[in-house]
């Protein structure tokens, strides 16, 4: 329980800190959202790679999207996804119905505009996190109720 309180507000507080950076006329909102998909690309290489030392081998992308889905996800979140779906074609999408991230701050469409910038750490977590287990992708997050999101991968063929 303490830990993830301590999880929330390091997340809350790198949000502000980057957003704070922003208002001295640094970057404007897309930058910081980049800037925040990158330190969670960075933490969620660190993360794989700690979590996967005794694991053995993926036989495929999909394992790999499974193993995200559950082990890492639970790791970081303390719950696994809710629902996994795939076009078999290098599309997944990862349903949370209630991410940790944004249930403190809202249960409707109040703040749905200030979603984009809660999410962006943790699509740079999972496309680090794929990348360091060989599979390139793209990840975007998409909020239309909070505190329900849906993540979309799609896997870069090499």
């Amino acid at each position: 329980m303490a830990d993830e309180a301590l999880f929330q507000f390091l997340h809350n507080e790198l949000i502000q800190y980057v957003y704070k950076s922003a208002e001295h006329g640094e970057m404007e909102n897309g930058r910081c959202i980049t800037k925040l998909e990158n330190m969670g690309f960075r933490v969620g290489q660190g993360l794989i790679e700690r979590f996967t030392r005794d694991t053995a081998r993926f036989k495929d992308e999909l394992d790999v999207m499974k193993f995200v889905c559950k082990d890492f996800w639970t790791s970081v979140f303390k719950k696994q996804i809710d629902n996994l779906r795939t076009n078999h074609q290098g599309i997944y999408v990862l349903q949370d119905n209630k991410f940790r991230l944004l249930t403190q701050l809202s249960a409707g469409k109040q703040y749905l505009e200030h979603a984009p910038k809660y999410l962006a750490f943790t699509c740079g977590l999972v496309r680090g996190g794929l990348s360091n287990l060989g599979v390139k992708s793209i990840v975007t997050a998409e909020v239309s109720v909070m505190p329900a999101c849906k993540f979309q991968v799609m896997i870069q063929k090499m």
